[in-house]
């Protein structure tokens, strides 16, 4: 089972959603190398011409995947200064590093992030390499914490993926409902869930115990989310347990 959000290289970076110049002009061609499958020669086109990927490189995010979190945050505004953050699913790191960014992560505002692959160290956040589903990790998470609830509760966590959409869509919604009991079970009052799921949205009965848990629920879908991928994420706010 994959936890990551893509590869990317280490480093802090800034959570502007300013466009950068990525340096790489976009529309390349890339010829299929012997031995390479024609699926692997078109996810290297795709990225090479991804304008979200030069902007990771030249502003100093390990994945695209931090314009996602930029921009649901944009415009739902949770990631506040003196939050706390855990970031289900973090490798290679990108959410985290916007986290870190703008809630001014320290001490008093800790980020823990934690994936079954090993992530390269992040300013201000706590890694940790361990697998979710391991029964001692909720119990780990909330150390790392030293007693305090999380404000944010983030999961990026994606299943290795069948092309089977429903096969992948109930494999999704298993880790959403994973993440979904540890933030209910966690969150401080007035807190965030936001996760990741597939087309056609979160199950019915998931969908109506957000509803009751959180004051607002809904689905978005980032511009950096490519539009030919299945993901949309479930933002719940304003949790009402807790207490």
């Amino acid at each position: 089972m994959a936890q990551g959000k893509g590869g990317g290289r280490s480093g802090g970076a800034r959570s502007s959603s300013k466009s950068g110049s990525g340096g790489r002009s976009l529309n390349q061609r890339v010829k299929t190398a012997k031995g390479r499958k024609l699926s692997s020669t078109l996810w290297i086109e795709r990225q090479l011409n991804d304008p979200y990927v030069q902007r990771a490189k030249a502003e100093g995010y390990r994945s695209r995947a931090a314009y996602k979190l930029i921009e649901i945050d944009d415009k739902a505004r949770f990631l506040k200064p003196g939050r706390t953050v855990v970031d289900l699913g973090a490798a290679p790191g990108g959410w985290s590093q916007v986290a870190a960014d703008r809630v001014k992560a320290s001490e008093r505002a800790p980020v823990v992030a934690i994936d079954i692959l090993p992530m390269d160290p992040i300013d201000g956040v706590t890694v940790m390499q361990k697998d979710f589903f391991d029964d001692d990790a909720p119990d780990a998470l909330l150390a790392a914490l030293a007693g305090r609830r999380p404000n944010v509760m983030l999961s990026d966590l994606a299943p290795e993926t069948t092309g089977h959409r429903a096969t992948d869509h109930l494999r999704i919604i298993n880790l959403v409902e994973l993440a979904h009991d540890f933030a209910v079970r966690t969150l401080a009052p007035g807190g965030v869930f936001l996760a990741k799921v597939f087309q056609g949205g979160t199950e019915g009965a998931l969908l109506s115990d957000l509803k009751q848990q959180f004051q607002a629920v809904k689905h978005v879908k980032p511009p950096a989310s490519r539009s030919a991928s299945p993901e949309t994420y479930v933002l719940a706010t304003g949790f009402r347990g807790g207490e």
